[in-house]
């Protein structure tokens, strides 16, 4: 079975699985370098993965079903 590498994403040192505890960071120092960042809101998520007014209309429509009228 291959080993599968990837690159550090904050320094892009090569990295692996089975030999860094930190993985997919390369050490301890390029994960707080990447939490740090979050923190910092220096990433961020740009648009919401499920549209919120989807989602209303769906349970509302879902709960108008299951319910029998009177």
């Amino acid at each position: 079975m291959t080993q599968m590498h990837f690159a550090c994403p904050i320094c892009k040192t090569p990295t692996a699985k089975a030999t860094h505890a930190d993985f997919p960071f390369c050490s301890e120092r390029c994960r707080q370098l990447d939490l740090g960042n979050w923190a910092s809101e220096r990433y961020v998520v740009s648009t919401p993965v499920i549209d919120e007014d989807e989602l209303d209309d769906a349970s509302t429509a879902t709960t108008d079903e299951t319910h029998e009228p009177n």
